[in-house]
């Protein structure tokens, strides 16, 4: 389709948009070009790279190859074989365990890692417990903040992505192809491990690449255990060693990781889309089989465990202190907190969807290359985690401050909700477009031909004909970046405003003090949160049936 100058002229707003967004990672990337030193010098920054080389970077490399080496193998196998388990097999209570499941996605693995160390640590409730109960001395448990922990709280805390994308593939893919396996007389096992297994492993790709890319952003868990990944590595190098550049690189190697994994997911998720599907769910050939005796106790201890660990457990433990003093916690300014929360989600998620929004309505009206590419520029801080993004935006500020001290740039994004905001548009703008894009699927194009029949215009089309039909995908929408907000750590620690705390960041700051009791309020308020759209998933889920 040939563009006219018109259409350039409205493409130009679009470009700004997306512009706008992927600042921050473009900044990250021109780290390494000679004048990003600014003034610096190329002999310095190369210095400060084979520093790092020799001192800190292998231990960053080491330890986050091995923290997501084992929270894959964890996250993969607890996924799979829980969504196996619920698709594959019938037995009382399954489901329930359907949406159970889903439960660990609303706890924030920070808020999972404080809660296991309150109750697991030396002076924890239950070390204290065993001592006084049998007269033992000295540490009972292994210590909680440790690598090892750290691949606990995660494996329970994301396993959910690979057990939503798997029991998907599981379900509607592997139905009729059990069924002839079995009219061919396969048993039981060989159907399993010669067709289902294989049917789901491009699912569970897609979701292990998913848990890695959250493994590498999070910044709360490794640094409340005290593991050096790069991302606590560029929080050092920027905070602590006051060396901008050697964060921007580290940030960069870190986002050439993160969009491997997301290359990865793509292309699973495009396997998934060949791999054979229909087959009626409802034939009885079809249906889940029927567990007796101990393969029925088998399935609810699969099904349990992951529950129990990545959500139950975290929730009473943070309900002890809660019961047991409510007067050490600090509701004075619980409320004050929760509001400076609701208002960064509330500004965040209607930015969002009014730019998602436009996006979405700009490639439905005009589906050319340059649209598609801005859409997908506008897209691009989708998996780039917070820690990169707050290095990318700084970056150019520093740059605009050096140049033009008289400006003020760097009070603007620093000490206003400005940086903040425009920090939480490049990480969960994304979030908001495939909501709307994925509402905008199911719009006949028919409709807009309709439309420009009785000559309606642009404003008139979005306004009368798609916003009706948009209203649950942008409900959708800003549910779900209001929610990435409220638990989004990272980038507000650095960026927040002056007596602006957030949830989040109280949370953070009083476990760092061990006051892991009055952390249990602000942490809880997040998990509530965060149920919301947990809810809803799981209820979409169960229409499918």
């Amino acid at each position: 389709m040939r563009r006219t100058p018109s259409s350039v002229l409205r493409s130009i707003p679009l470009i700004l948009f997306a512009g706008f967004l992927a600042l921050p990672v473009l900044a990250v990337l021109a780290s390494w070009l000679p004048w990003s030193a600014m003034g610096q010098g190329d002999a310095q920054a190369g210095a400060i790279l084979r520093e790092m080389a020799a001192t800190v970077l292998p231990g960053y490399v080491w330890t986050t190859l091995w923290l997501s080496l084992l929270v894959a193998l964890g996250a993969a196998v607890v996924g799979t074989l829980a969504a196996a388990t619920v698709t594959l097999f019938d037995f009382p209570g399954r489901r329930t365990f359907e949406w159970l499941l889903l439960l660990p996605l609303a706890m924030p693995a920070y808020v999972t890692a404080y809660a296991y160390t309150d109750f697991l640590q030396f002076s924890g409730p239950l070390q204290v417990g065993l001592r006084n109960a049998f007269g033992l001395e000295g540490r009972l448990l292994p210590e909680v903040r440790s690598l090892g922990g750290a691949v606990w709280v995660f494996i329970f805390s994301l396993y959910p992505y690979v057990y939503l994308l798997a029991r998907t593939a599981l379900g509607e893919r592997a139905a009729h192809l059990m069924e002839a396996a079995r009219l061919l007389g396969a048993p039981l096992s060989r159907r399993i491990r010669a067709v289902a297994l294989p049917l789901a492993r491009p699912a569970v790709a897609a979701g292990v690449a998913l848990v890695l890319m959250e493994t590498l952003a999070d910044f709360g868990v490794a640094s409340y255990f005290g593991i050096q990944t790069f991302t606590t590595g560029i929080y050092k190098a920027w905070l602590s060693m006051d060396n901008r550049l050697a964060a921007a690189q580290l940030a960069t190697m870190l986002l050439v990781v993160v969009m491997a994994l997301l290359h990865l997911e793509h292309r699973a998720q495009k396997r998934m889309r060949f791999a054979t599907g229909g087959g009626r769910a409802g034939s009885a050939e079809a249906q889940p089989l029927l567990l007796r005796g101990a393969r029925r106790w088998a399935a609810w201890a699969v099904c349990t465990v992951p529950v129990v660990m990545g959500f139950v457990a975290p929730v009473v433990f943070m309900l002890r202190p809660l019961a047991a003093d409510w007067s050490v916690l600090p509701w004075e300014r619980f409320m004050e907190w929760a509001w400076h929360s609701v208002r960064l989600g509330g500004i965040t998620a209607a930015l969002a969807v009014a730019i998602a929004l436009a996006l979405a309505f700009a490639v439905r009206r005009q589906p050319d290359v340059i649209t598609r590419g801005v859409v997908q520029l506008a897209s691009v801080g989708y998996a780039v985690p917070g820690a990169v993004i707050v290095v990318g935006l700084l970056l150019p500020v520093g740059w605009l401050q050096a140049a033009m001290p008289q400006w003020g740039v760097g009070a603007l994004v620093t000490a206003t909700a400005f940086g903040i905001v425009w920090a939480y548009l490049v990480r969960f703008c994304a979030v908001a477009l495939q909501s709307m894009q994925s509402g905008y699927a199911r719009i006949p194009p028919s409709l807009d031909d309709s439309a420009r029949m009785l000559g309606m215009g642009s404003a008139g089309l979005l306004a009368r004909v798609h916003w009706p039909l948009l209203k649950r995908s942008t409900a959708a929408a800003v549910l779900l970046v209001f929610v990435d907000v409220m638990k989004e750590l990272p980038a507000t620690m650095v960026l927040r405003p002056f007596n602006s705390d957030t949830l989040a960041v109280v949370a953070y700051q009083l476990a760092r003090d061990e006051r892991l009791g009055e952390a249990a309020l602000p942490s809880l308020a997040l998990v509530v949160v965060g149920l919301v759209p947990v809810i809803l998933l799981s209820r979409t889920l169960r229409s499918r049936h």
